[in-house]
């Protein structure tokens, strides 16, 4: 008989871990908030198009406003449930950072543990504003780990984020990208496609990702 934790031993199939880590501070109520939260479903209503990437594909999402919550742990997108994201309080952006880094690096201990493969994790970064808390260190951890290939982290401005700030986060071979309007659904579809690419693909394998056409890179 297997040994190793239930949802892998249903599930064996190679991982794509993404991290959804999402500023709900008070700036993204209204029509952004809304539009994020169609954009997350119709993240999941796309990858689940394919039976590999559904299978594959693990997200989770940490928030940001206010405080840094774990809204949903680790789950393959068969599993997943789109949350509705509510919006208030103050941007504590750095402490997101660096929960996400810790909580994606116990979860590939988790899929080392269990025998199991998986795909360089991505961290998405969407933020309107700029960080209330000190972000220098999260801002190191995060290009030391670029640098060592441990992980891709994507930095997505929406209109009023201080990019400068975002500049200095992310890796410099990975510029932060700022949305068009709130197009988030392009965004997520995009997302959806790439990681659909990756599950395809073999461990290690160089993925040439669909062009962008929800953003562009500012100077």
């Amino acid at each position: 008989m297997p040994i190793g934790l239930p949802e892998f031993v249903e599930n064996p199939e190679n991982r794509c871990p993404v991290v959804l880590l999402l500023d709900t501070s008070g700036s993204m109520s209204g029509k952004p908030i809304q539009e994020l939260n169609q954009g997350i479903a119709a993240f999941k209503e796309d990858v689940q198009k394919d039976t590999q990437a559904s299978l594959s594909v693990e997200v989770e999402i940490i928030t940001f406003g206010g405080s840094v919550q774990l809204i949903q742990d680790f789950v393959t997108i068969d599993q997943f449930i789109p949350p509705r994201l509510e919006a208030n309080d103050v941007t504590p952006m750095g402490e997101a950072i660096e929960y996400a880094l810790d909580t994606l690096e116990a979860r590939k201990l988790s899929y080392k543990e269990n025998g199991i493969l998986y795909y360089r994790p991505w961290v998405f970064l969407i933020t309107d504003g700029a960080p209330t808390d000190s972000w220098q260190y999260a801002a190191h951890r995060v290009r030391e780990a670029e640098a060592n290939r441990r992980l891709c982290f994507f930095a997505v401005g929406v209109q009023g984020a201080d990019m400068k700030i975002l500049n200095q986060i992310a890796s410099p071979e990975r510029s932060p990208m700022l949305l068009n309007g709130l197009d988030f659904r392009s965004l997520f579809v995009w997302l959806s496609t790439s990681m659909k690419r990756v599950s395809s693909g073999k461990v290690g394998q160089a993925i040439a990702l669909p062009p962008v056409g929800w953003g562009q890179v500012t100077a």
